[in-house]
């Protein structure tokens, strides 16, 4: 009996501590982000939930870029995510667009936009000029 009550404290001795991040079910760093807050000094006290709140949603957004950037490469029949993905991806994004709109992607390029002025005419209406 008494080899039983030993052998159950080492199991409880045994016991792994859970991360902020695993408690929330996250993958990005709560704790790295709690103490970048703290020493942003954006003020003087954080509470426990802002720094899970505020991963989640950092954690949200870059997979929602990931998604459309794979998705803007496999389109371009590429299988890596370049900075021309990514631009293009946040460009055809409407609300990616409204929020990174003064961010440039480095050898990202520019999205293709054709002034109307500059599109060739259409055939029905050159074929009508030349009667």
């Amino acid at each position: 009996m008494a080899s039983q009550k030993v052998s159950s404290k080492k199991s409880s001795a045994v016991k792994r501590s859970n991360s902020t991040s695993k408690k929330a079910g996250l993958i990005f760093p709560v704790g790295r982000i709690r103490s970048m807050l703290k020493k942003g000094r954006y003020t003087k006290r954080v509470g426990a939930a802002a720094p899970v709140y505020l991963t989640a949603v950092l954690e949200y957004l870059t997979a929602e870029l990931l998604e459309i950037s794979g998705k803007v490469a496999a389109q371009h029949k590429k299988k890596r995510i370049t900075p021309r993905a990514v631009t293009l991806a946040v460009r055809h994004d409407e609300e990616l667009s409204q929020l990174l709109g003064n961010v440039t992607f480095t050898q990202g390029g520019v999205a293709p936009h054709l002034n109307d002025a500059l599109r060739k005419k259409s055939t029905k209406h050159a074929s009508s000029q030349q009667i």
